[in-house]
């Protein structure tokens, strides 16, 4: 596969971060960790359990379609970790990466919980949680998402992510 561009998608605590590390090692890509492109006054708004607002996430989402265009991403390949919660975001990701595929994690609200309480030093408060799966928009059929269940561990979802980032599409 040539220079795969993947965001690895969901809400808080599903693993992006985890998966999206482990996938980009696999593939021998760049990694680039969505979270640290959120401007300091998103992060302020999240840790102070504010959910963000569309044009809250524009910005963000804008810095995100940066790093999936960039020279390096297009001819060498990235893994983006990025919550991608709406259609109209991952349109926006696509429009700047149109061959963009979509890892999304998905796992029930109290494993989600379970996760998010067990984190340390994350700013994303538990309490968020809601506000995210109520953002949701699942990927389409029509987005040729590869939709993993986080019931799973994370090398068994990077190995299944890879496989289907490696299989003929049709």
């Amino acid at each position: 596969m040539a220079s795969p561009r993947v965001v690895v998608m969901g809400v808080s605590g599903c693993g992006k971060s985890t998966v999206g590390r482990e996938l980009a090692h696999l593939l021998g890509v760049a990694y680039v960790e969505g979270d640290e492109l959120h401007p300091p006054r998103n992060v302020e708004r999240m840790a102070a359990g504010i959910p963000l607002t569309d044009a809250d996430r524009h910005g963000w989402l804008q810095a995100v379609a940066g790093q999936l265009s960039t020279p390096a991403a297009v001819s060498a390949g990235v893994v983006v970790s990025c919550s991608a919660l709406k259609r109209s975001y991952r349109d926006l990701l696509r429009a700047s990466a149109p061959d963009v595929r979509f890892v999304h994690l998905t796992g029930s609200r109290e494993l989600l919980a379970a996760r998010m309480a067990a984190r340390k030093d994350h700013y994303m408060p538990p309490s968020l949680l809601q506000s995210q799966l109520d953002t949701l928009e699942p990927p389409g059929v029509d987005e040729r998402p590869i939709t993993l269940d986080i019931g799973q561990d994370p090398q068994t979802l990077v190995k299944s992510a890879a496989r289907e980032l490696q299989a003929p599409t049709s």
